[in-house]
């Protein structure tokens, strides 16, 4: 068996690939059997539904560094145009061909010019996205949300979650992240990543002095 982790304790690319893998078949089986009305449902992704956002996924674990800089090109350089244009390319004609797309594209290492943790990142949280709207419930392993929140408390690459969390000390009640000085915020790690990177639906499920301030920050 090839090792995940090197000395460091800190996921190997191997390592993380397995761990995006994972939670894209983690969604894949949870939206297995949804009817058809519901793929309609709005997202926490303002102005997209479930549908729409499990699309994104798929155009995100098809688009290499090449298309990815032809569409920046093709949309003059407007990045919300073209996510717009590549989940569109990815819907199909019927939710059951968009999930079939994004099944096809579970075990992907393709990828735009950005961090594998991001690709993980994207995953968990636009998987969040969808499931939270659904009123489905994953139970991740804190061994997979733990170094994504290490990730985020110091990138605002993609989403500003480093600048959203300035000032603030988070930390998790399920397990050992924790980052920051002032005014505090706890909970589980899952809404922590998930308050970072501006979904405030999940600051109910965060207490202390300090979520005030980050609900604030990510509206």
């Amino acid at each position: 068996m090839s090792e995940t982790k090197p000395r460091t304790g800190k996921p190997t690319r191997a390592g993380l690939w397995a761990l995006v893998h994972a939670e894209r078949a983690a969604l894949a089986a949870d939206l297995a059997e949804l009817a058809e009305p519901r793929w309609a449902t709005p997202s926490l992704c303002t102005g997209l539904s479930v549908r729409e956002v499990l699309a994104h996924l798929t155009a995100g674990a098809s688009l290499g560094p090449v298309r990815w800089m032809a569409g920046v090109v093709r949309c003059r350089f407007d990045f919300d145009k073209q996510v717009v244009m590549r989940l569109n390319e990815q819907l199909g004609s019927s939710p059951a061909e968009t999930l079939e797309r994004f099944g096809r594209a579970v075990t992907s290492t393709v990828k735009p010019p950005l961090p594998i943790m991001a690709m993980l990142g994207e995953t968990v949280v636009h998987g969040e996205d969808i499931r939270r709207p659904l009123g489905i419930r994953r139970d991740y392993p804190v061994t997979t949300l733990t170094p994504l929140a290490e990730y985020y408390r110091g990138s605002d690459l993609v989403v500003p979650a480093k600048g959203r969390i300035e000032g603030l000390r988070l930390t998790a009640t399920d397990g050992p992240f924790a980052t920051g000085s002032g005014p505090l915020v706890s909970g589980p790690t899952l809404s922590l990543i998930m308050a970072m990177t501006g979904r405030t639906e999940h600051c109910a499920d965060l207490d202390g002095e300090g979520v005030a301030t980050l609900r604030a920050r990510g509206a």
